[in-house]
């Protein structure tokens, strides 16, 4: 399954609605994607939102659309 993660890049800067970027992975749950992320960055978690197929043609469309890979 596509995760979507929304992070702040940093977990020593308070966090910021503005500051809120994102990241596609697919692995097989919430937890793993929460632990990949952790895991290999310094980025702060704020949610993590399974896709479905609806909602993941729509992300393909948008320029911005990589699946990050650990």
């Amino acid at each position: 399954m596509i995760f979507k993660v929304y992070y702040q890049p940093s977990k020593k800067v308070n966090p910021k609605r503005e500051n809120t970027e994102v990241l596609y992975l697919d692995t097989d749950s919430e937890v793993n994607a929460r632990l990949l992320v952790e895991s290999n960055t310094e980025y702060n978690v704020e949610f993590i939102e399974g896709l479905d197929e609806a909602t993941l043609a729509y992300e393909k469309e948008s320029p911005n659309f990589k699946l990050t890979e650990f």
